[in-house]
Parts: C-alpha cells; sequence; structure tokens
C-alpha cells in the first residue's frame, strides 16, 4: 500500500497530467461547444477502464465516475499508437448519447499497458434527423445520428481513413467535427508524454499500485461522509414537464436508504421508457455514472479535498428497473438524457436534503438549454452550424449565501460564449444577453436568477435546436420556507403581433428576421423570505434583479422612494407571517401542488404495479391512455389510484390484444 504522503504526490502528478490534456483540448479544438462551452472530458482510468484522475479546471464535471470497461473490452488487441472509439449508446452504455464520442489510447511502457488516456468531446452535430442530431421528439436511436461500436480510428498510429470518410460522409458539419477529433487525439497524446514522465520518476509497480490505492482512498472518503449522515430512508419525486412532445409529465422517484457508511438509490416508481428521446441509458448498471452525477456534487460540496475518481461510486448502489426511463432498452432513443438527468440531479439533492437539510441548498434551476443554429452566410451562401450558448439557470438559496446567478450549481460547468465569438462564428444578431430579472425563488437567501437570450436571425430556413427545454411547467423547488424559483419559457417573435409562446418545443424554423428569446428558470429559494433582510431586497430592487412589486408580495418589503419603510414593512412581514402555515419543507410551486391532487403517490404505486406487469413495447401506450382517461374523468381527488385501475381494465376490455401480450 502507497504512504500518504507518496499517495498524494502521486495523485497530484496525476491530476496534472489530466490538467494538462484537456488544455491541450481546450486550446486546439474548432468548435465553439469544445473551445468555449467546454463540453468535453478528460480523464486516465486504470488498464480495467476504472477512472482514477481527472482535472478540475477544464470540462464538463460529470463523469469521474465513468467506467470505460465495457468499451475497452470490445477491442481485440492494444498497440502503442492505437486510439479507440465509439459513440454507440448501446455498445457497452460508455457512451450515453450519440454526439459524444468517447476515446481512449493505451499507454504501454516497456511492454506493459500502465493505464489508458481517455475523455469525450460533444460534437455539435453526428446527423441524424435534425441539426445537432438531438431533439425530443425522435422516438429511436436510429435517428439519432451515425453511431460507431468500439473501433480503432488509429492502428498502430496508422490513421483508419475508410472510418474517418463514413463519418465525415455523415454529419452535417465534417471540417467542424474532424478539427475537434484531431484536438481530441493530440490530447491523448499529451496524456501519454506526461504518464511516461510520471513512470520514469516512480517506477512502474509504484505507479500502478499507486492507481488503485487512490480508488481506495476515494472510496473511504465517501463512506466518512456517508456516515457524517444520518442513517434512514428518504423518498423524494420530481418531474420533466413531458415525456414526448406536447406530452404527459415524466415522473422521476427515488427511494434513499443510507446505512452505516452506504447508500442505496432505488429508482422503482419511476416512468417506463419512453417513446421520446427522454431515456437514460445505463444498461441497469448499479454504478453507472449518469445516476450518480447528483452524489458527486454533494460529496464534493462536504468534502472539497476528495479525491475525485471512481473510488466514490463504491458505496452507492442504484435499482434501475429494465424498461424504465434510467434504464431502456434497446433501440430507445436517448439523445435528450441530459434533459433527464438535470432532473436526476434535482431528484437525488431533495432526498439528500432530507438527510442533511442544515447543509443542503434548494434546487438548482436544473434546466441548461444549448441553442444551436444552423443556417447560411447571406454573402456566401455557406451553410453553417454551431452551439450559440448554454442558457443556465441560477443556483438553490445556499445554507448561508444567496443561490449564483445565471449559474445553476450542477449545470455551472457549461461555460458562457462571449457574445463576441457568437457572432463572428454565425450570422445572427444578438440582441440582448443577460440575467432574468424576478427568476430566483424567494427566500432568506435568494434562489440564483436564470439568464435569458435574445438574438435575431437573417436567413431564410434558419433551424434552431434548443436541447434540453424544460422546467417550463415543475418549477425548481425552495426549501425550509424558501420558494420555488420561476420557470423557464421561450419565444418567438417577442413582443410583436406575431408572438409565439413556445414552451419546452426544442426545434425551430426562423425567417429572416425573426428574433428568437429564451428564458432559463431561477434557482429555489432558501428559508423564510420574511426573514431576509429589508435592505437585501432593496439591493436587489436597485440592481435590477427584483422588481418593487414582488418586493412587497414576496418578501413583504415596503419601498418608498427608493427606501425601506421599516415600519410599513414590519406591519406588512406581520400580516403575511400570521397568513402563511411555513410548516412545509419543500415549496414546490402552484403547477405541482394542483398536479398532485390528481397524481397522488398512491396513483402512481398504481401506475408504476400496471406498467411493469407488461411489456415495455406496451407501456408508454398504456400510460397516455390511463392518462387521458384521468384528464376525462368527472371526479379524481384521493379516489384516482382506482381510477387508474379502472382505466386500466376498460383498456383490457378496449384492446384483448394486451392480455395476449402479457406474460402468463
Amino acid at each position: 500500500m502507497t504512504d500518504k504522503a507518496t499517495l498524494q504526490i502521486l495523485a497530484n502528478h496525476f491530476r496534472a497530467a489530466s490538467e494538462s490534456m484537456a488544455y491541450t483540448l481546450y486550446r486546439t479544438a474548432q468548435s465553439a461547444f469544445v473551445k468555449e462551452t467546454e463540453d468535453f472530458t478528460i480523464a486516465l482510468v486504470t488498464p480495467e477502464g476504472t477512472t482514477f484522475s481527472v482535472p478540475l479546471d477544464y470540462g464538463a464535471t460529470w463523469y469521474p465516475g465513468l467506467d470505460y470497461g465495457p468499451g475497452i473490452e470490445r477491442i481485440a488487441e492494444y498497440n502503442e499508437g492505437d486510439v479507440c472509439l465509439t459513440n454507440d449508446p448501446y455498445s457497452g452504455f460508455l457512451a450515453t448519447h450519440t454526439p459524444d464520442i468517447h476515446m481512449w489510447k493505451p499507454i504501454i511502457v516497456d511492454g506493459k499497458l500502465v493505464c489508458f488516456a481517455v475523455g469525450h468531446i460533444h460534437n455539435t452535430d453526428m446527423g441524424g434527423a435534425v441539426p445537432a442530431s438531438l431533439s425530443r421528439t425522435l422516438t429511436e436511436i436510429h435517428q439519432e445520428g451515425i453511431r460507431f461500436p468500439p473501433c480503432k480510428l488509429y492502428d498502430k498510429g496508422v490513421l483508419n481513413q475508410e472510418l474517418l470518410d463514413i463519418m465525415m460522409t455523415n454529419v452535417r458539419q465534417p471540417e467542424q467535427n474532424w478539427g475537434d477529433l484531431k484536438a481530441f487525439v493530440g490530447a491523448l497524446n499529451t496524456g501519454e508524454r506526461k504518464v511516461r514522465e510520471i513512470v520514469a520518476k516512480f517506477g512502474v509497480e509504484a505507479v500502478t499500485q499507486g492507481m488503485h490505492d487512490m480508488l481506495d482512498y476515494g472510496e473511504s472518503q465517501a463512506r466518512e461522509i456517508l456516515r457524517s449522515m444520518p442513517d434512514g430512508v428518504y423518498e423524494f419525486s420530481d418531474y420533466c414537464d413531458e415525456d414526448s412532445l406536447n406530452g404527459y409529465p415524466c415522473r422521476l422517484a427515488l427511494k434513499l436508504t443510507i446505512s452505516d457508511g452506504e447508500a442505496e438509490l432505488d429508482f422503482t416508481g419511476t416512468d417506463t421508457q419512453l417513446t421520446s428521446s427522454l431515456n437514460v441509458p445505463t444498461g441497469g448498471n448499479p454504478r453507472h455514472t449518469l445516476m450518480l452525477v447528483g452524489v458527486y456534487y454533494i460529496l464534493y460540496s462536504l468534502n472539497q479535498n476528495l479525491m475525485l475518481n471512481a473510488g466514490l461510486t463504491r458505496p452507492f448502489t442504484c435499482i434501475l428497473p429494465e424498461g424504465s426511463v434510467v434504464n431502456p432498452v434497446f433501440p430507445a432513443a436517448v439523445g435528450m438524457r441530459s434533459l433527464t438527468c438535470g432532473r436526476l440531479r434535482s431528484l437525488i439533492f431533495g432526498a439528500f436534503a432530507q438527510a442533511i437539510p442544515e447543509r443542503m441548498p434548494a434546487a438548482p434551476a436544473g434546466s441548461s438549454s444549448i441553442v444551436n443554429v444552423m443556417t447560411t452566410e447571406p454573402k456566401t451562401g455557406r451553410r453553417i452550424i454551431a452551439a450559440i450558448d448554454p442558457i443556465v439557470g441560477g443556483s438553490g438559496g445556499m445554507p448561508t449565501r444567496d443561490g449564483t446567478d445565471g449559474s445553476g450549481a450542477d449545470g455551472a460547468y457549461l461555460k458562457n460564449t462571449p457574445v463576441e465569438i457568437n457572432e463572428a462564428e454565425v450570422p445572427i444578431e444578438i440582441i440582448r444577453y443577460r440575467l432574468a430579472p424576478n427568476s430566483g425563488g424567494a427566500g432568506r437567501w435568494r434562489g440564483g436568477l436564470g439568464t435569458m437570450l435574445e438574438f435575431k436571425v437573417f436567413s431564410p430556413h434558419t433551424r434552431i435546436t434548443i436541447r434540453n427545454r424544460d422546467r417550463s411547467r415543475f418549477r425548481p423547488w425552495g426549501i425550509l420556507g424558501g420558494k420555488a424559483g420561476k420557470p423557464s419559457d421561450s419565444i418567438l417573435n417577442p413582443d410583436t403581433p406575431n408572438e409565439t409562446f413556445l414552451g419546452n418545443q426544442d426545434f425551430v424554423i426562423a425567417e429572416p428576421g425573426d428574433v428568437f428569446r429564451i428564458f432559463s428558470p431561477g434557482g429555489g429559494g432558501r428559508g423564510s423570505p420574511l426573514e431576509r433582510e429589508p435592505a437585501r431586497v432593496l439591493r436587489d430592487v436597485e440592481r435590477g434583479f427584483l422588481s418593487e412589486k414582488l418586493a412587497l408580495e414576496e418578501y413583504g418589503v415596503v419601498l418608498v422612494a427608493g427606501a425601506v419603510d421599516e415600519a410599513a414593512t414590519e406591519t406588512r412581514r406581520s400580516e403575511m407571517r400570521a397568513e402563511t402555515d411555513g410548516s412545509a419543507f419543500f415549496d414546490f410551486g402552484p403547477e405541482r401542488e394542483e398536479y398532485e391532487k390528481v397524481w397522488t403517490r398512491e396513483a402512481y404505486d398504481a401506475l408504476t404495479e400496471i406498467m411493469f406487469s407488461l411489456p415495455v413495447e406496451w407501456r408508454f401506450f398504456i400510460k397516455h391512455r390511463i392518462f387521458r382517461a384521468l384528464e376525462e374523468a368527472a371526479d379524481t381527488g384521493h379516489g384516482s389510484a382506482e381510477l387508474v385501475r379502472r382505466a386500466y381494465q376498460e383498456l383490457l376490455e378496449e384492446l384483448p390484444q394486451i392480455r395476449e401480450a402479457v406474460p402468463a
């Protein structure tokens, strides 16, 4: 076993290697989405594919527990100079949607495979039915672009030109894709060089032992944090606004059980897999990284000296019912899994908030809409496709401060793209890009503000995809007396006679002169807004974060001639306290409260029992028919569980083939 001092030295060296790889990619990539937004990852993994080192300063923060083993084992033989890739979500569940190309390079020293340099980049487009490849409207994986099972892009240093040609033929911006891939290969080469230097300094045996000891140390740190929490069972649910285009809500359910340094996350009760692309491809892996992203954020927030690696996942076990939205079966579409992952993080935060309320914030916005534009340059006719910006909402109110504005905690790694870069790369005019006033949930500690982007297009048939549109119905929740954040929205031609509210629509065709505006949600508030100092409320008004109207209605602060009227404020707050119960742990907003008057816990339990008794191909259809039946019922209320069962029995009578499909 490596002594602690040497282990920290090795960890520092490996992290420096990871940072160097990430910096190489960041500085040499071609697409704005990689070089500006930084939607990429870099890591070092053991020969078995277990992540033991990641950078902290660059790239996405989803993947410190990613297992490359299922991809690595699909390659028969490794040699120096090999570079392998895959973007197929169903080939080992390594890649999780087609635009994410994962690559790995073996690092072989004196004939011994020491480790792999690995990572992924999000390509702006991988072909498929829509520009940028992703839309909730897609119903099967075949529509989401070209897929590559694990294969070699370079074999002993020689480029597989035939494979590259196939890829370039099927994507909409081949030069951009190839530019990013070359930058990615350069990053892997940097990793190889750095690891060789580490091996030369410490020796193969010490490096190999150090990798595994780093994983063990990460595990021990995670268990220590779990042991600081009270053992118990904590249940929570949350919703994606729609399970399909203009569909019904998608419910995510979690029962968290903490016991002596271990945690079980049971997702039974989560909706069946969808015939839209919101499914999360995990293959049922009980420690799949997409299911544990929220856990990484919690652990790191509670101990910022964590050794971020896959060892953190060992104390956690996920139960992922097959044929559910968190464990879909082929050929389910999965391109918008990032939307569902945003809600999964909120789900996990909500469960842990009940275990450690004094240490947890309110809900972050949980919706990071990625705006992509495909258009033509008016002067040259050149076709252009680019990611414009991630429209990230605010973080939730924290235990000791307001939520961060315009940077939603769990989506904060998505960097802002400067207006000048966007306008230089795409022929659009950005009219406004700012924080969204009045969007943060009211609280002793206010929720972070969302953001707003507005731009004009100049070319005919400009296609705009707005990936991850959500939270226009179900709001980011407040906690401990704090109020839910404001919902999101998107609008075509705002403030004109042709104004069209788009809600969660994620694909829009715009014509010359059309203006597109999008708002992200704000974070939830924490603690009673009536406990917020009036001076803080006044400062928010002065900064344009909050209107005088909401200062009065939500915070009870009376402003006169730009100053706080202390006496009137105290009177107003006393009246508001008398009208408020204040006993609820969460505030979900009126939309969810109204929805759950019909769709109670008992109704969902009945629905879950029915859904998972059916073959996968029947589940989504039956769900929608039952929802429609409850919509049409004259009286629902607390009898809705019985209505669910009755609606199903009526379907069995209408469609006897359902009985034939149900296993005996």
